[in-house]
């Protein structure tokens, strides 16, 4: 990146989007890849080289979608660096077929077993690397282009804020990074010319949609709910809903802390907090619409009354593949069938069904501790409700417990912000377990 290049992030807040530099035909220079087979896995295509990705969260849903991309798009990305987590067995099958220069695990032991496995299947040059020190190994890899950053929670804050301090482009699925650190993030951001680019379907599709004017031309921005499998439900039964039940939602395949909080609508509150930080809009600018078709995915609605929307298929394949190819678009067989849409609704999101989305917007305009202490108890209340140990109504609760118990601030550093997230958790586990 040249010294004059301003970052995505801050797009919008200092002119519109085409006014920024032109992006170069070519990356720059790169070193070639370590293993023969990963370079008889893709080709270069005329005037641009493989971009090469180092993927955290790679056995959960974002990362396994982004892996389906490269699958599919072997001409322009190549995962070269893998954060596994806990899943041996997916970590290993992924390092047969892609073969990264690195792979982090959770554990110490599980690195052992893993490299074990891969010696005796004759699979060598492989580094394994394990902890959160392995993460940001991974993230911070000097051969990556691009890092998305898909670890669920604060669990992947530390290598997220490492890559960007490594000047790497980042793709945001992680929208608790925003949520616990975003003064921090876009800060460094700003200071090493980092573009941040979102993944999330609804801040995807607000990054679509403000391409269509500047920051001064913005009323508000929608972001778009399915009103999850609750939506209708009577508020009598609430207290009595079970974690299979939560757990079906009626349009996304995810993971089950995500599925929960789309039930509570506290992912939609997250989803507030990382717009306010993304697209430096005040609360009261990102305002929630109740969409059960899930067909638009969200809406930039400008000061001469127009409003831009984005539509396309329920696939989380389809931002993951913006991202990557931002500031192209590549073509994909993601597309959406017209004719099947008949009709689109819209409701006012209800605060009394749906509290977690209200204590979302108190926590946005308290302080950056609040946002903190907000994602850190629905963790905690998450956990205990899936084990049996809390009531469906009782997430909401607890956060709003933690809540009226947190003292307004803003961490200075990432150490300030984990020691923050623990007391938070720790609170969240007394007020659970009385």
């Amino acid at each position: 990146m040249g010294a004059q290049h301003q970052p995505l992030l801050y797009v919008f807040a200092f002119g519109a989007l085409h006014q920024l530099p032109p992006q170069p035909n070519q990356p720059r220079s790169r070193e070639p890849l370590d293993h023969a087979e990963s370079l008889q896995s893709h080709q270069f295509c005329e005037n641009r080289l493989v971009k090469k990705i180092a993927l955290l969260g790679s056995t959960g849903s974002i990362g396994q979608s982004t892996l389906s991309i490269c699958e599919s798009h072997p001409d322009r990305f190549h995962p070269i660096a893998l954060a596994a987590g806990s899943n041996l067995e997916v970590a290993f099958a992924q390092c047969q077929r892609w073969r990264p220069q690195v792979v982090s695990i959770a554990t110490e032991a599980l690195a052992d077993e893993l490299s074990a496995r891969l010696k005796a299947t004759g699979i060598n040059g492989i580094e394994v690397v394990y902890g959160t020190a392995g993460t940001v190994r991974v993230a911070t890899l000097p051969e990556a282009d691009f890092v998305v950053s898909a670890i669920v929670g604060v669990a992947g804050l530390e290598a997220t804020y490492a890559a960007v301090l490594a000047g790497k482009t980042v793709g945001l699925a992680n929208k608790e990074c925003l949520v616990a650190a975003g003064d921090l993030i876009l800060a460094a951001a700003r200071e090493h010319s980092v573009d941040l680019l979102p993944i999330d379907s609804e801040h995807n599709a607000i990054h679509q949609c403000l391409r269509g004017g500047s920051a001064s031309e913005v009323k508000q921005i929608w972001l778009t709910a399915s009103g999850g499998p609750f939506r209708n439900t009577p508020l009598a039964d609430f207290e009595h809903i079970t974690p299979a039940q939560a757990l079906k939602h009626p349009t996304w395949v995810m993971g089950q802390r995500i599925t929960i909080d789309s039930a509570t609508m506290l992912n939609k509150g997250l989803e507030i907090i990382e717009a306010c930080r993304l697209f430096n809009l005040p609360p009261a600018q990102v305002r929630v619409t109740v969409h059960p078709q899930s067909t638009i995915h969200s809406l930039v609605e400008y000061v001469d009354g127009s409003i831009l929307a984005q539509i396309s298929v329920t696939d989380m394949r389809l931002p993951i593949l913006y991202a990557l190819a931002w500031p192209e678009r590549v073509p994909s067989d993601l597309t959406f069938d017209m004719a099947a849409l008949s009709h689109l609704d819209f409701q006012q999101p209800d605060f009394e069904r749906f509290p977690c989305l209200r204590l979302a917007y108190e926590a946005a305009a308290a302080s950056q501790n609040h946002c903190i202490a907000l994602n850190a108890a629905d963790e905690i209340a998450v956990e205990a409700f899936l084990a049996g140990k809390l009531p469906f109504l009782g997430i909401p609760r607890t956060i709003e417990q933690v809540l009226a118990l947190t003292t307004s601030g803003s961490p200075a550093s990432i150490p300030e912000v984990l020691a923050a997230d623990r007391a938070a958790r720790e609170l969240a586990r007394e007020l659970v377990a009385r």
